[in-house]
């Protein structure tokens, strides 16, 4: 299998940016939603959610040209610290709270070791 390159790593990054931007403009176009106009073309947060989204979904699969599936996926749940960061900025009713935060440090530190970990069995494997 063919290594990982850096450009991977960051063309995933800015897919988890682009697919949490998504989800937050979604959030700012289902805010703007009332029962007598459901989801419209007018609703301009919602659409550009969705073409966000759709970005983010072309860079993940440029990375996942560029390396390894076992590297790179574990790097998508980053988009949920994204969205836990910026939701209470963005929208008060949301916020965060400790429990929140560890969630947070634990996801970075999973996405950390699961990374860490596929680089060392590749030195094993290739030291035999």
């Amino acid at each position: 299998m063919a290594k990982t390159s850096r450009q991977a790593i960051y063309l995933m990054i800015f897919c988890t940016i682009f697919t949490s931007l998504g989800q937050l403009l979604w959030k700012f176009g289902v805010n703007k939603i009332n029962l007598e106009h459901f989801i419209t073309l007018f609703n301009l947060p919602f659409v550009f959610g969705f073409v966000s989204y759709g970005i983010g979904a072309v860079l993940l699969l440029l990375a996942f040209k560029k390396g390894e599936m076992s590297v790179l996926y574990p790097i998508i749940a980053t988009s949920y610290v994204w969205v836990s960061i910026l939701s209470p900025w963005l929208f008060p009713a949301d916020s965060m709270n400790f429990v929140k935060w560890i969630g947070v440090l634990i996801i970075l530190v999973s996405v950390s070791l699961l990374g860490l970990g596929s680089t060392r069995i590749k030195k094993v494997i290739q030291n035999g």
